[in-house]
């Protein structure tokens, strides 16, 4: 299968003009009458729509550094800690509008959105056929219903701006961010058009979206409003596409060929040394001293969260509890040194040591069948408000794959002994992945007793589960848009 390639950066440029909030085609740059005429003008679209979304510390979301979305927000848990700048402000909760490294998400990427809108609207009224229309319009709301609820995640409701206001940058007008119902039917009407529309698993190519993501994204968005049933019914369809089953090798999938030979994996953003989509996190989590290459090591786990871990569980592997250094020197728990004092080093991926620049090809994996799984084992007990032998036998088979123990119905009766043992397998199965573990913690309210327990944080409190917009964005706003509480 082929890899995504991303469209160039001109195109973007050429694609989008802006007057303060709002971005909009330069019409003296593009003319609708003749852009997009053919096949190839539509692909360039669609591949621009996949660019903010890839991994990149200048301008992709998901970067694997402090500038993505992933160490942020697995910062503000006990998967990983910070000491200094913004992830150190995320570990103790103590962001702030002030902080631009938690308000860099909103800042640099709500208009990617409506330059979605745009692009859009761009293809609908465009001359090419309808199946090609539907096909790139598929992936671009995909995209869009990615971002949105992303930010949405982070923020809560955004902005987001109709089309007849993008449709005329010249007037100036301050949008309020959506209401929160209106955010949540927004996202969802785009994933639910995408996955109609999208291939099926089987049919899309390796980094492209397909209908299975569509509705893993769908199962992340009603399980943050605790729907429980939309949950159940979406993880069916995916497992009803028999196209998925869990890796029997866990560590092998953040391989440095993993993710694309793996059974499991839903989407991976495809990485290269060329940095057409980057992966940085060797360089993030390694030291200087570490053997045979190190990195910069500004993060590392916490040992609160590694003695969690079950002896034999395979899933604590890639978190390194011992090195011997350049020099010959052993670190480890009982000698951490400044590399290991706060925990083990989060490498997770293979640490790639004949890479040949600061990047890697290991692949960025975003979500996995064992997602489906754990996801519809917390569906099914929450739903019915008790937990049920079936959604034990979900957690188990994950939990094989692990190399460990079953556990049982009798052990976990209660829905909330069963969701605190759900939260662990979690928090064990997708660190350091996508960052959603977050959410997870907030949907359970663990959010902030999680922070104060591990961290004894005089920070934390209710409000800090939705991040601060910067002063800036507020400004702008002329009134019309609002802070979340608290944070004025």
């Amino acid at each position: 299968m082929k890899k995504i390639t991303f469209f160039t950066i001109a195109l973007m440029f050429l694609l989008a003009g802006c007057t303060k909030d709002l971005v909009s085609v330069d019409y003296g740059e593009i003319n609708p009458a003749i852009f997009p005429k053919t096949a190839a003008d539509i692909e360039s679209m669609v591949n621009a729509a996949y660019y903010p979304l890839r991994g990149s510390w200048f301008d992709g979301i998901f970067s694997t550094s402090e500038r993505g979305v992933m160490m942020i927000s697995d910062c503000t848990t006990e998967i990983l800690t910070g000491w200094y700048d913004e992830k150190l402000e995320a570990t103790q909760h103590s962001y702030t509008p002030d902080v631009a490294g938690i308000t860099y998400f909103y800042d640099s990427f709500y208009n990617k959105i409506s330059r979605m809108t745009l692009t859009i609207d761009l293809i609908q009224e465009s001359s090419v056929s309808e199946e090609l229309k539907k096909k790139a319009i598929a992936e671009i709301r995909c995209a869009r219903g990615l971002l949105a609820y992303t930010l949405f995640d982070l923020y809560g409701p955004i902005v987001i701006a109709p089309l007849e206001v993008l449709k005329n940058p010249l007037q100036e007008q301050p949008l309020a961010r959506m209401p929160y119902d209106d955010m949540v039917n927004f996202i969802e009407a785009d994933l639910l058009a995408a996955a109609e529309d999208l291939p099926y698993p089987a049919e899309a190519d390796y980094g492209r979206f397909n209908k299975a993501l569509a509705k893993m994204l769908l199962i992340r968005l009603n399980l943050h409003e605790k729907r429980w049933d939309k949950v159940v019914q979406l993880a069916n369809d995916i497992i009803g596409y028999n196209y998925y089953h869990l890796d029997d090798d866990y560590v092998g999938m953040w391989g440095l060929d993993g993710a694309k030979k793996s059974p499991e994996v839903i989407w991976a953003i495809p990485c290269d040394y060329e940095g057409t989509s980057q992966n940085q996190w060797q360089l993030m989590v390694l030291p200087g001293v570490y053997a045979p290459k190190g990195g910069w090591g500004t993060i590392q786990s916490s040992w609160w969260f590694y003695d969690t871990f079950e002896s034999l569980d395979k899933r604590k592997t890639m978190l390194i509890t011992q090195f011997t250094d350049v020099n010959g020197v052993t670190y480890n728990r009982a000698n951490p040194g400044s590399y290991l004092n706060y925990g083990p080093l989060p490498l997770k991926i293979n640490e790639d040591a004949a890479r040949t620049t600061s990047y890697s090809t290991v692949d960025i994996i975003m979500y996995r069948y064992a997602d489906v799984l754990l996801s519809k084992a917390e569906a099914l007990a929450n739903g019915s408000g008790t937990p049920s032998q079936e959604s034990i036998d979900l957690i188990n088979q994950v939990r094989h794959r692990a190399g460990i123990g079953d556990v049982k119905l009798a052990d976990y009766s209660s829905l909330n002994a069963f969701n605190d043992m759900l939260l662990t397998e979690r928090s064990h199965e997708f660190w350091c992945e996508n960052g959603q573990y977050r959410a997870d913690l907030i949907r359970h309210d663990k959010f902030v007793s999680r922070c104060l327990e591990v961290r004894h944080s005089s920070y934390t409190a209710k409000y800090k589960e939705v991040f601060p917009f910067s002063r800036g964005k507020i400004s702008e706003g002329k009134g019309k848009f609002i802070q979340n509480p608290f944070y004025n």
